[in-house]
């Protein structure tokens, strides 16, 4: 399916539940020094990436949450959809991953459970106006299949890891 394409909220449902699958298996492998990695200045870190995904996913369920349970009407969705790069993995990528899946459970949970009505339920973002509630989820499912692709290509560009042999052994006069 192409993201350009108007989602139908089953269609969004199943892109937004299969982002931790997606993102571990593209990650799952990487050791410490592949997720600090930095491609370039301009480039984030794919800890960073993943340490972003994760963020969002706990404001994005929180968002849903507060709508749909409590009748919030007002929500910045930008922010939690994109609530910023700049943190790093600040826990195991193990623990992270986890994380993720289990904060995107709940929201898919949730999501299953709703009608048309739900759906339909406006929410006013103060930056970008009326939007449903599935407005709401296409949005979230563009952004996170983006980071999907950036996560694929910045990992299969990470530089080889050098075998430089093993270490000679000095002896005690430092020869």
């Amino acid at each position: 399916m192409e993201l350009q394409e108007e989602m139908s909220s089953g269609d969004v449902v199943l892109l937004m539940g299969s982002v931790p699958e997606r993102t571990s298996d593209l990650v799952y492998w990487l050791d410490e020094a592949r997720l600090r990695y930095r491609h370039g200045p301009a480039f984030p870190t794919l800890g960073s990436l993943i340490a972003h995904l994760v963020d969002s996913a706990g404001k994005v369920d929180a968002l849903l949450r507060h709508a749909h349970l409590d009748g919030q009407r007002t929500a910045d969705v930008r922010a939690a959809i994109d609530p910023g790069h700049d943190q790093d993995l600040g826990e195991p990528l193990q623990e992270a991953l986890d994380d993720l899946a289990r904060v995107r459970r709940r929201t898919v949970d949730l999501l299953h459970g709703w009608g048309k009505n739900e759906w339909e339920r406006t929410i006013d973002d103060p930056r970008g106006g009326d939007l449903t509630l599935l407005e709401v989820c296409r949005l979230v499912a563009r952004h996170e299949m983006g980071h999907i692709a950036q996560i694929r290509n910045l990992s299969a560009l990470l530089p080889e890891p050098q075998d430089l042999g093993p270490i000679p052994q000095v002896g005690a006069n430092g020869k």
